[in-house]
């Protein structure tokens, strides 16, 4: 099947959408299947038009010179069109996000040439990006779309907004890259805390903070509570005055590459995240998997891969997400067991199920 995917944002840059095409695309390569990209982001050298081959995936290029190389083309309609028209496909698979206008242009041009497509909704849709997709209702509620979101969390908003049913197509990752033979062991008086997260207000790592912070004083002096914190990101300068106000014993790493991050996840007893917004949380599922229980806020996307008491615990308010690290801390026997759940027990959330996930997609919207 000719599946040509369709994202604002591509490599070389990184991010969470670009990472899930990518990586969706070289499993179906690796099934036999003949899938492209169609982006409106610059490649190596800053090429901003005609293909070249990431990985061994055609990549379509169709970047605009604009300030900060944003993913903005103000032909984009017309360029997909005629990328399409010279390699027709068999099925778009179109990835958006909060804010997506490379996106809504692609569809226009996919409703054109009446290409059965996939749209699948990688971010959780707030009052505003409700409202935009309400308005361009007709281009997905269309014959020969399936709509799609990355949890039921983030599926939710979706079917309310457009009154139709929207598909589950979960994020996925490689879960040979994060599994190990044994749970961390755990050092007597001490809890160390991970997160995993690019520093920005929705990922409230302040209020992940303030939550350990709470944990420390529930748990008294007989259990010390160390964290680190992967990522960067603006947020980068509260979250460590938060920290100093706080008096919370906290280490930022900035960004590291994946043996990095395993690193850390070998000298650490938890992963913990406080966003409510997450669509889906792929860190915390590369962490469940290395076999680190997981603590979050239940309202996220996390809680479609992590359940009370399995993989880890769940919490309705920061209060609980403090009150969870000092249970965890107090008692290591809880820890013990989910660590031996998560080490024992693969996720489902792979590539293969994704690739099937997506086929099944790609046949409704081809019915």
């Amino acid at each position: 099947m000719r599946i040509a995917h369709v994202s604002d944002c591509y490599l070389p840059r990184t991010g969470g959408i670009e990472t899930q095409v990518r990586g969706l695309a070289l499993a179906q390569a690796a099934r036999g299947e003949e899938p492209r990209v169609i982006t409106a982001t610059p490649g190596a050298g800053l090429q901003r038009t005609g293909a070249d081959v990431v990985d061994g995936i055609v990549v379509e290029r169709l970047a605009a010179r604009i300030p900060g190389d944003l993913p903005v083309h103000p032909r984009t309609r017309a360029g997909v069109r005629a990328i399409l028209e010279a390699s027709p496909a068999d099925v778009a698979h179109v990835h958006v996000g909060a804010v997506s206008p490379f996106a809504w242009g692609a569809l226009r041009a996919l409703a054109e040439l009446r290409v059965p497509t996939v749209v699948t909704v990688h971010s959780m849709w707030g009052p505003l990006s409700r409202g935009g997709y309400r308005a361009a209702r007709a281009l997905l509620t269309r014959p020969g779309v399936a709509l799609s979101a990355v949890s039921e969390v983030a599926a939710g908003p979706v079917g309310a907004a457009l009154g139709v049913r929207v598909g589950v197509l979960p994020n996925a990752i490689d879960p040979a890259a994060w599994r190990q033979s044994m749970p961390v062991p755990r050092m007597p008086g001490l809890l160390r805390v991970v997160t995993v997260a690019r520093l920005a207000p929705r990922k409230r790592v302040s209020a992940l903070l303030r939550a350990v912070g709470r944990a420390q004083v529930l748990l008294g002096p007989d259990v010390r509570v160390e964290t680190t914190i992967i990522g960067d990101g603006p947020q980068r300068g509260a979250a460590e005055r938060t920290a100093r106000r706080l008096g919370v014993d906290a280490r930022f790493t900035g960004r590291l590459p994946l043996e990095g991050i395993r690193e850390v996840f070998a000298a650490s007893d938890v992963f913990a995240q406080a966003s409510v917004l997450e669509s889906f949380g792929i860190a915390a599922l590369e962490a469940r998997t290395f076999g680190l229980p997981v603590v979050a806020r239940s309202q996220a996307g996390t809680g479609e891969f992590i359940h009370d008491g399995v993989e880890g615990l769940l919490a309705s308010d920061d209060e609980g997400l403090g009150a969870s690290l000092a249970l965890l801390g107090r008692n290591p026997a809880l820890g013990a067991r989910l660590a031996a759940h998560n080490v024992t027990v693969p996720p489902e959330q792979t590539w293969a199920h994704a690739c099937d996930r997506a086929s099944a997609l790609y046949a409704a919207a081809s019915a």
